[in-house]
């Protein structure tokens, strides 16, 4: 399905980027794994197949991203696939006890990670009249709930600006969209959340299949989507 193609898949050592790329790469892409740092990456991929390139980038620096980008479209000659999958969260504050750091933090990875990501590789896309946009929202983000106000602001400006690039580019042949998960069947989640219902949560490799979807042909009519992927919870 994906034979030959270039797909770039941020925060590719965390548990849904592992699903991510595992999907990409069984379907016949190659694949670049993205994250901060390599010793996070090869405990991810100890032994990556030929079609598995791993790459370090500070996803919060403009101006790492965009050398990385630039190395990235000079050895590969076009990115045709680009999963914005890397983000963070932190919950506990009101929003008048908001820090700074807080702030920062979430924006950062959740948000300008997805804008500088897609300053070097989107004009690409565009040039060659081709390419597909995947970034992650969040369910929870469609409405505001207590001391988690800087995480969904960070993940609704994440779908707001899928929606706009949508708008922009859509006319080129390049197709934005997003996913909204609900809570994921993580380690970690279910390390924080140990007498919740694991069953009831979406699972990453579920996740990457819709994720998958809207890199495929067949979601050549989709821009500016944004698809709830809550699994079997409400």
């Amino acid at each position: 399905m994906f034979e030959d193609q270039v797909v770039v898949v941020t925060g590719g050592a965390g548990a849904l980027g592992q699903a991510v790329v595992r999907y990409f790469l069984t379907r016949g892409a190659v694949v670049v794994s993205v994250d901060y740092s390599q010793a996070l990456l090869d405990t991810a991929f100890p032994n990556p197949v030929d079609q598995c390139h791993l790459a370090v980038c500070d996803l919060t620096s403009r101006s790492d991203c965009a050398s990385f980008s630039e190395r990235l479209l000079q050895t590969h000659g076009a990115v045709d696939v680009l999963c914005n999958i890397a983000g963070g969260f932190q919950m506990g504050e009101t929003v008048f006890e908001t820090l700074d750091e807080t702030w920062d933090f979430l924006f950062n990875l959740n948000t300008k990670s997805v804008i500088y990501m897609t300053q070097k590789i989107v004009p690409a896309m565009v040039a060659a009249g081709h390419g597909k946009v995947i970034n992650v929202g969040a369910v929870a983000a469609t409405q505001g709930q207590a001391h988690m106000g800087a995480y969904l602001a960070s993940k609704s400006a994440t779908i707001r600006l899928t929606e706009s690039l949508a708008e922009e580019v859509k006319q080129a042949g390049v197709n934005v969209n997003c996913v909204m998960p609900g809570v994921i069947d993580t380690p970690r989640n279910r390390s924080d959340m140990p007498s919740a219902d694991f069953d009831q949560w979406v699972a990453p490799e579920q996740l990457a299949a819709v994720i998958g979807f809207l890199a495929s042909a067949d979601a050549v009519a989709l821009h500016g989507a944004a698809i709830p992927v809550r699994g079997l919870g409400g």
